[in-house]
């Protein structure tokens, strides 16, 4: 079993400064699934216990010189904790960037610049069993820097074969996705819902609605996003419903078969929104079929166009507490 690769700028920019902050709300221990042409950070697939995300990336994105090799068809899976995976990056950062600044005047820097990151074992102290570790390497032009990253033994060949199962699940598409336009809005919004209950009704019809409501014994909160763009199924929303109040059109558009509700926990909305942190261009919501999931999608364009990156994906599944009607 061995992974090597190159951290390019980029990928270093993609994990330090968006994905990993991101990540990190969703949980503190993930697991790093690396094939032969992707590395995806999971959370929750195997537990089932909790928001689940996964933000995949193609190789080309992260790393150069990228090899793997497994007795499991390429793949090795193991867990990982996100705040020493971002605690490592920064250090090796600062003596990438002392190695670069000390080369700015010359013709670039030799190969030993770059960030190299290895999977290895190694005995650790006052140990007499050799550990798995993820291990990033940086020589500066007066120092090296070697991080040691303890990681879970990696999974076996039937943990693997069921992680690749779930994520398989993980990828169905909700069939109506309505667009988000402001997350900073939807954030606020939520932010001061999240005082007055633990559960969130999200409504979301074929006509590009958005309901969200929060009920207590005391209080009734709610706020509707209208004609959002949709991808999937449509349906245009009849005449006669217009002048009706939101959860009014809201409860005859399910009676129709148009739109779908489910309730969640405040908390995993919240922590959903967070993903803002990895500065995704737009987000998509839908319920899965028979309301099995709220699901929610980040989309990021290749920079300085409109076009979508498709070597970047990050979604997450929030868990239903009500089986929902749709």
């Amino acid at each position: 079993m061995k992974f090597k690769a190159f951290l390019t700028d980029n990928g270093v920019n993609l994990l330090e400064k968006r994905f990993l902050p991101a990540l990190e709300k969703m949980g503190k221990i993930c697991h790093l699934y690396l094939t032969r042409d992707h590395a995806i950070f999971l959370h929750n697939l195997l537990n089932g216990d909790g928001i689940q995300s996964i933000a995949q990336f193609r190789k080309e994105a992260l790393f150069d010189d990228y090899r793997i090799s497994s007795q499991n068809d390429d793949r090795i899976a193991f867990a990982i904790d996100l705040s020493l995976l971002q605690r490592a990056l920064r250090s090796i950062i600062a003596v990438y960037t002392e190695f670069s600044a000390s080369h700015s005047g010359g013709a670039g820097g030799p190969p030993s610049s770059r960030l190299q990151i290895k999977l290895v074992k190694k005995l650790p102290p006052h140990s007499q069993q050799p550990m798995p570790f993820l291990t990033f390497e940086s020589k500066g032009y007066k120092s090296a820097v070697i991080q040691d990253l303890p990681i879970s033994k990696p999974l076996s060949r039937s943990d693997v074969l069921e992680l690749q199962a779930a994520l398989d699940m993980a990828q169905d598409i909700p069939r109506t996705l309505v667009q988000v336009p402001d997350m900073n809005q939807l954030q606020n919004f939520v932010d001061r819902m999240k005082h007055v209950g633990d559960l969130i009704n999200v409504s979301i019809s074929k006509y590009g609605d958005l309901h969200l409501q929060i009920s207590t014994t005391l209080i009734t909160l709610g706020a509707e996003f209208q004609k959002l763009v949709r991808i999937g199924e449509q349906a245009d929303m009849p005449v006669g419903d217009q002048n009706l109040s939101a959860q009014s059109r809201t409860d005859r558009a399910i009676q129709r078969g148009d739109a779908m509700t489910v309730q969640v926990s405040v908390k995993h909305f919240f922590k959903s929104l967070q993903c803002h942190l990895a500065k995704p261009d737009c987000a998509f919501y839908g319920i899965a079929v028979e309301g099995a999931c709220l699901t929610v999608i980040f989309q990021f364009f290749i920079p300085g166009t409109r076009q979508t990156d498709k070597s970047i994906s990050l979604h997450c599944r929030l868990p239903v507490l009500d089986p929902g009607s749709s």
